[in-house]
């Protein structure tokens, strides 16, 4: 009997040992999966918060800076002023190396002259210089100045509502997770390939923008692989302080990371095949628009989600306008 009552004691202890380990381990994964989720939850509302604090800081630009649509201004300039305007040696002056001078553009005055002397030379009517219509400037880029010295225009592609500051640093690394106002924050900021001229005067410039989940930044881009959104508008437009640049769009792909679509110089030759190829790869038909070798492009770039390929949208500028 003894024997019997110790075995069946010693059985009862087993059974409460191999309870107690089952509810331990129960817990255990109980708390486990409250941490798990408790993370996840954390990493979400983080990800909401940054999504957030990117779109509110934007939002607030445009409101504060970007006036509605420019509107024309009438040109009061005589005649025989545009002429003497016209006239003044700009030879070289679209050679990107020139433009780049800093030392020499920094004074705001010399830079309207050399700039507004190499585009007129590109406004040709009757075989002579033209003088720029002028347009009123919608962005406040002295108050924008006064946040973010690296400010250097502003773009707006109307057809999917894009509208933001560009910026440009020394090299393309800085800008890739910093907003406008400088401030820690993965939708970054639209910014200029740092070896590009920030006077928007190279044969091919290229803006960088993130494809945000929440369609922010150049998430919308992705929306020109349809025909209708070109079909709803096929301008985009960026303003610098001195000058307002109008482009048509021209083509839509997806490239590889790496290649001719990231060259900024080209020889004429090489320039001419480019063009031609990025022609023949849009998407979708962009209709009759004449891109030479004698035109500027603008390449607007994003990912795609796959980290071999890149999105991009490319105009020719078309139209420039002096800033008023």
């Amino acid at each position: 009997m003894a024997r019997r009552q110790r075995s069946s004691t010693s059985g009862h202890l087993s059974s409460r040992a191999g309870g107690a380990a089952g509810t331990f381990l129960i817990t255990l994964l109980l708390v486990v999966a409250v941490g798990v989720f408790a993370y996840s939850g954390w990493r979400l509302f983080s990800y909401y918060m940054a999504y957030k604090q990117g779109s509110d800081e934007y939002s607030d630009l445009n409101e504060e800076y970007m006036k509605p649509t420019p509107a024309a201004v009438p040109q009061t300039d005589s005649p025989a002023a545009q002429e003497e305007a016209a006239s003044g040696e700009t030879e070289g002056a679209l050679e990107s190396e020139a433009l780049a001078d800093v030392a020499v553009l920094d004074d705001p005055a010399k830079r309207t002259e050399v700039l507004d002397g190499a585009y007129r030379e590109e406004t040709v009517e009757n075989g002579k210089p033209k003088a720029l219509p002028k347009l009123k400037n919608p962005v406040d880029f002295a108050e924008l100045q006064s946040i973010n010295p690296d400010v250097i225009g502003w773009i707006r592609v109307g057809a999917v509502n894009i509208s933001y500051p560009v910026t440009q640093a020394k090299d393309n690394e800085y800008y890739l997770h910093r907003t406008f106002k400088k401030v820690d924050n993965f939708a970054g900021c639209i910014f200029e390939n740092c070896t590009n001229s920030p006077f928007f005067t190279d044969q091919n410039t290229i803006l960088y923008g993130h494809n945000m989940k929440n369609g922010s930044m150049f998430g919308q881009l992705k929306k020109f692989s349809e025909q209708a959104t070109f079909d709803k508008n096929p301008y985009f437009w960026i303003f610098t302080k001195d000058f307002i640049f109008q482009y048509r769009i021209f083509s839509s792909s997806v490239v590889n990371k790496i290649g001719d679509p990231y060259i900024t110089r080209f020889s004429k030759e090489d320039f001419k095949k480019y063009i031609e190829k990025s022609i023949a790869s849009s998407e979708i038909k962009c209709g009759d628009v004449q891109v030479t070798t004698d035109d500027r492009i603008v390449t607007l770039s994003t990912c795609t989600g796959n980290d071999a390929t890149r999105r991009i949208l490319q105009g020719v500028l078309t139209q420039v306008y002096l800033a008023a």
